[in-house]
């Protein structure tokens, strides 16, 4: 999961909302329901901070013909008073027209479309992707899976475990797309290094944006490459360590 560094406060009308943010979670989900003519502006502003990325999955939904939807990283009917305060907003793959097909596919739902995320989160257990430190609960393995980084105690490992099983991250739509992409990385890592090319320009292809876009699973890159992501990042993009 990659820090999601917020940036202003969403624009006029999101202000404007949250300057008198509802105290129920009936209003919450009347007045966020109501003010649906304004979220594409909102949508845009953070797929925008986070590079297009799904701020959980760091899926890149629009590479997979899919959408997103605005997510409440604490949930509006938890605590409808932050319903419009932009530093709860993310942005996060499957739109409401998505969910229809993953259902006819047999596909679960990920990210804030996830059933454990919709029934109720413990969020001193949950791990934000607007918490800075969030990339060190979680690591990423050859086959695809998600799992809790090693070295960490008791505590933080139940919280990376709790939060991968919340969002469904480990569902098999991500796990076989990670794993594919971890099999591509490696097989340009081999070719790179039998043909003597520079390893540090292949990281920087998939670490660094193009056009305010990174690629699909960023963390994931970035772990792959270890400490010659972190010289390619040192250089090239520090804004994202």
């Amino acid at each position: 999961m990659r820090h999601v560094r917020k940036h202003g406060n969403g624009g006029f009308h999101l202000a404007q909302a949250h300057a008198n943010p509802p105290m129920t979670p009936e209003q919450a989900t009347s007045r966020w329901h109501n003010f649906r003519q304004h979220k594409q502006g909102v949508m845009k502003l953070l797929l925008n901070e986070q590079y297009t990325l799904c701020c959980y999955s760091e899926l890149r939904a629009d590479e997979e013909g899919l959408g997103c939807h605005i997510e409440h990283v604490e949930n509006k009917g938890q605590n409808p008073a932050r319903t419009f305060d932009y530093t709860n907003l993310a942005a996060s793959a499957l739109q409401s027209d998505d969910l229809h097909t993953f259902k006819l596919r047999g596909e679960d739902a990920f990210g804030g479309h996830a059933v454990g995320k919709q029934q109720g989160v413990d969020m001193n257990r949950f791990v934000s992707c607007h918490q800075p430190d969030c990339r060190n609960f979680f690591s990423y393995l050859s086959d695809g899976r998600i799992v809790p980084a090693a070295g960490l105690d008791k505590i933080d490992n139940d919280r990376a475990q709790y939060t991968i099983d919340l969002l469904n991250l480990n569902c098999p739509f991500l796990q076989v797309r990670r794993k594919n992409w971890w099999g591509e990385l490696d097989k340009l890592l081999e070719e790179h290094t039998n043909k003597g090319w520079d390893i540090l320009d292949l990281a920087a292809i998939d670490l660094t944006p193009a056009n305010n876009k990174l690629s699909r699973f960023f963390s994931l890159t970035r772990q792959f490459f270890g400490p010659k992501a972190e010289l390619v990042l040192q250089k090239d993009a520090p804004h994202l360590l």
